[in-house]
């Protein structure tokens, strides 16, 4: 399953992934239509800085999920790809999946009393915050695959540092 992966040192904190999440989840789906809206459309992953880093957090849709196994009214459950997604029908708005989630990417929307979270886009081919991001920062990827590069990359390393020793 490809994942969204995040490479913190390309993002730039711009928010055009928060912003292309919103759009997208907006019934208007452009940026126009979308903030006429109300209630306005909500973001589904939060750029945070911290310890001078700045990137975005996002919903890793867990295989052993903290907020499916909360979800007390059965609306959280993971589908047929392993995304965790919502039955807004079912969700209750008792905030349980909200508490525990540990990356804090459930967020409860008081208006219309129902958590939100990342959908990952599934009608889409690829993922609205993917799309936005301008410098590259958040990809698609086979996490294998991501893996498989951080090993040649320590490899690599290693082998830079017995060249130089």
């Amino acid at each position: 399953m490809e994942q969204i992966v995040v490479d913190p040192d390309r993002c730039t904190g711009c928010r055009s992934c928060e912003l292309g999440c919103a759009v997208r989840h907006s019934k208007a789906k452009t940026l126009l239509g979308a903030i006429s809206e109300s209630p306005l459309p909500r973001k589904r992953l939060f750029v945070e800085t911290f310890g001078g880093r700045t990137g975005p957090v996002i919903c890793r849709h867990c295989a052993d999920a903290p907020c499916v196994k909360s979800c007390i009214s059965g609306c959280l459950y993971h589908d047929e790809r392993g995304f965790v997604r919502r039955r807004k029908e079912r969700c209750i708005g008792c905030w349980s999946c909200v508490a525990a989630c540990p990356f804090g990417v459930i967020t409860p929307d008081p208006v219309l009393g129902l958590a939100v979270k990342c959908d990952r886009c599934h009608k889409s081919a690829m993922p609205a915050c993917v799309e936005a991001c301008p410098t590259g920062a958040l990809t698609l990827a086979d996490l294998d695959a991501v893996a498989a590069a951080a090993r040649r990359q320590v490899l690599a390393a290693e082998a830079g540092q017995k060249k130089g020793a």
